[in-house]
């Protein structure tokens, strides 16, 4: 059974995604992280970080309760315990591995910061929303051209594809038009067709 600790955010959203897509028991214990429930010793305990998500496997791979944090270090877990969404094959899996590394250092950051010099500085910072504009758009751009002849990020629908998605469903926020990037418009269109995607983005 997975113990799934988890927030309607981007980052949550992997993880509720990727439970759904593999069809796997999880019970639910949501982390209201706008009122500090990520700061409770009990939680804290899970993730000494204070983030969501994170889980708890109590059929971890020695048959001992496992605890992992870290979104994308969740999608590796789950993948690798159910064989899903990352090949064995070593030249597959390092293609979705570098685009999941991509979404960590770069599609999380730079759009999260996005978000929260829009949505929740209490005074307007122009460079702020100038740079990570910037770079938001530089960052759609290379999915663009990835997407160009590629249906996923990698050969196969992919955890890459799982981590990415809910970051770019917040293109209103990042007051980004989908249509000046067609082929990731076209990847987004498909991808939320998904009925796992669909239930796991509005799992809360």
């Amino acid at each position: 059974m997975i113990e799934l600790y988890t927030w309607n955010t981007s980052n949550g959203r992997k993880v509720n995604i990727m439970v759904e897509e593999l069809g796997i028991p999880y019970t639910i214990h949501p982390i209201d992280i706008g009122e500090g429930d990520q700061f409770q010793p009990d939680y804290v305990a899970i993730n000494p970080n204070s983030k969501i998500p994170a889980i708890v496997d109590t059929e971890g791979p020695d048959g001992k309760p496992i605890t992992v944090f870290e979104s994308g270090a969740i999608l590796i877990y789950l993948a690798e315990k159910t064989g899903r969404f990352y090949p064995a094959d070593a030249h597959t899996r390092y293609q979705i591995l570098q685009w999941l590394m991509f979404q960590m250092s770069a599609v999380g950051p730079m759009l999260g910061q996005l978000h929260h010099f829009k949505k929740a500085a209490k005074e307007q910072v122009p460079y702020a929303l100038e740079r990570f504009g910037t770079e938001a758009r530089r960052i759609y751009g290379v999915l663009d051209a990835r997407l160009k002849d590629h249906a996923y990020l990698a050969d196969d629908y992919s955890i890459a594809d799982i981590a990415v998605y809910p970051w770019v469903s917040r293109y209103d926020w990042q007051e980004i038009p989908l249509e000046d990037f067609p082929n990731v418009k076209r990847w987004f269109d498909e991808i939320g067709k998904r009925p796992a995607v669909e239930k796991g983005m509005n799992l809360l």
